[in-house]
């Protein structure tokens, strides 16, 4: 059974850094993708990086800013997020999709909250 959990949100300042650490369980780190969503009050879920066993992705919008990685010994996934804008204000959740063999499967965490702001 896959199980997420999110730590790390909190208040920073813009131009500040912030450290998101997701802790699963169930993971299988050789085919699973894992990544980070946000969701800022009103707007909808929108990826921001995401993590294959051999290749990351990022929202333009965090491009050189955020830096997605993974441990796989301790079975975290962690988000480093950088020269940080009050644009980034959101709730991060930690995700899990999976190759069915019918179809992709979602899993989410709790989600943390980030605020930016001076």
């Amino acid at each position: 059974q896959v199980q997420l959990v999110e730590s790390g949100g909190g208040l920073a300042q813009p131009g500040g850094s912030l450290t998101l650490s997701c802790a699963g369980s169930g993971i299988d780190f050789s085919i699973d993708i894992l990544g980070w969503y946000r969701q800022a009050p009103g707007k909808q879920r929108d990826m921001v990086a995401a993590s294959t066993s051999s290749s990351t992705s990022y929202a333009d919008s965090v491009k050189g800013r955020f830096t997605i990685s993974r441990d796989n010994a301790k079975n975290t996934v962690y988000l480093q997020m950088d020269n940080l804008k009050p644009s980034d204000t959101a709730v991060y959740y930690c995700n899990l999709r999976r190759w069915t063999g019918g179809g992709w499967r979602d899993y989410w965490g709790q989600g943390t909250l980030v605020t930016v702001s001076s």
